[in-house]
């Protein structure tokens, strides 16, 4: 066999796209050493590669958290039984995913102890006690925290039992102030999920049916992978004061009068992980935004044996440049492996830039830049490394902006009725537009017959639809329809 086709070799085991998705799927995220399953059914383990995504978005939105006004705290991760069933919409719509705590150290536990889905009702008890006068408002937190959810049904970082997640909570003196945070929060989530991770969204309200359970409205940004199927990338609830009856939190008005706080809630978790490799990666493996990539650039020294600590000098120095311009770099200098393998290595797992350095580069004064998602090779001066490597990065992340978008929008059908839809769903992938009568039976059929559901009323849209899908009566919203994980 040639060196080649040994090199090549390596990425084998990647079923491609077109053959089976979900395959590929599991295929990369386990080469690309992402993650490994857990001895407890629909949990996984973060490997460092996959956890150090996971740090790099948590600390860009932490940061953007904090701009807004926001502060980190932690709550606990059991909840009484009790606090459940003072919100009976919010109780119903978790029951079947929740795990129960039922005894501790042998004994029976006098009431039973949730562990934590979701924080609101934990909030909410702490928020009675907290909030006196709407000078105590608002109240802006954040969590970053685990969460558990009993899912029938798991895919690792999309779906699992246990997943991380952050959820912030508010609370507010006036609708007004109220929707102006949940509306503040989803552009956010639309800014950071677009500029940091390269994944186009489209920003809309939820169908009644789709809300979170308590909420009185829930908006979204929806993503679409490279299959069709939509991924819900982040939320924001309003929850008017639904939760503040329930937990009797009260303030003194400033007109001297006891008034309900009206809450938000709003979150996203650890499957932005999973839209992120789905939207991106290729048959080769993984394609990673510079942003959010563990490693930026790698570096590969070349060359025959003779010249080899030359080489590897050259590029220890060039590592060090880099790192200390605040690239994220690494450097393979193993003897034993061929340039090329490596080159299929880091291909598959997703590294955004390749650096290669030889001996006649070295003396050329050059290297040349590789870059993961247009193959492009550039001949670059030693001399200017750090801001060609800054550059080719800033292209990369925007090529791979451009690249999702464009796939979006050549998978967005514009729709008439719902055997227009079936009829494509046969041969195509994406997300329907359709014109929506608003009732739940027209929702409900359209799912049944299709597996689609409505991802979100969008707020802007090119084209508007006068009928709905189903009935032909006039519709009262223009929707998107997927397919979702």
């Amino acid at each position: 066999m040639s060196n080649e086709k040994q090199d090549k070799q390596f990425v084998t085991e990647i079923t491609p796209q077109s053959e089976d998705f979900s395959r590929w799927y599991i295929d990369v995220i386990k080469k690309a050493d992402l993650m490994d399953y857990s001895p407890v059914r629909g949990c996984i383990v973060f490997r460092p590669d996959g956890y150090e995504i996971w740090e790099h978005i948590q600390q860009d939105l932490d940061r953007r958290f904090k701009e807004t006004g926001h502060r980190n705290a932690y709550f606990p991760l059991f909840i009484p039984e009790s606090f459940f069933e003072k919100e009976k919409e919010h109780v119903e719509g978790f029951n079947p995913e929740l795990p129960w705590v039922t005894e501790a150290g042998g004994d029976p536990l006098e009431e039973r102890l949730a562990i934590r889905p979701t924080s609101e009702t934990m909030f909410g008890h702490m928020y009675s006690k907290w909030i006196q006068s709407y000078r105590d408002l608002p109240v802006l937190i954040n969590q970053w925290a685990n969460v558990v959810r009993w899912e029938k049904r798991t895919l690792p970082f999309l779906r699992t039992s246990e997943f991380l997640w952050q959820e912030g909570h508010t609370a507010h003196e006036t609708h007004e102030e109220a929707m102006e945070e949940t509306m503040r929060m989803l552009d956010v989530y639309t800014e950071f999920v677009q500029d940091f991770l390269a994944i186009p969204v489209i920003k809309g309200q939820k169908s009644p049916s789709e809300k979170f359970a308590g909420a009185k409205a829930t908006y979204s940004i929806e993503a679409m992978m490279k299959d069709g199927r939509a991924v819900q990338a982040g939320t924001s609830h309003y929850m008017g004061t639904n939760f503040a009856e329930a937990f009797d939190i009260q303030f003194l008005s400033r007109e001297n009068t006891q008034e309900y706080a009206h809450t938000t809630s709003w979150g996203v978790s650890t499957r932005l992980i999973g839209a992120l490799i789905m939207v991106h990666g290729d048959d080769r493996g993984l394609a990673l935004p510079p942003k959010v990539a563990p490693k930026q650039v790698m570096i590969i020294p070349i060359g025959p044996p003779k010249t080899r600590d030359m080489v590897v000098g050259r590029a220890d120095e060039l590592f060090a440049e880099l790192k200390k311009a605040g690239v994220r770099v690494g450097i393979d200098d193993r003897a034993d492996v061929r340039p090329g393998w490596k080159f299929n290595e880091y291909e598959m797992r997703g590294i955004p830039v390749r650096l290669e350095v030889g001996p006649r580069d070295i003396e050329n004064g050059v290297c040349v830049l590789v870059s993961r998602i247009t193959g492009e090779k550039k001949q670059v001066p030693l001399e200017n490394i750090v801001a060609e490597v800054q550059a080719m990065l800033e292209q990369v992340q925007q090529e791979m902006y451009t690249r999702a978008l464009a796939f979006r929008e050549e998978n967005m059908h514009v729709i008439d009725t719902l055997d227009d839809m079936k009829a494509i769903m046969e041969e195509k992938r994406g997300f329907f537009i359709a014109g929506w009568d608003g009732t739940e039976e027209t929702e409900r059929k359209v799912k049944e017959e299709t597996g689609a559901t409505i991802r979100n009323i969008p707020f802007q849209l090119d084209v508007q639809k006068d009928k709905c899908l189903v009935t032909g009566q006039p519709a009262k919203h223009t929707v998107v329809f997927a397919r979702a994980y």
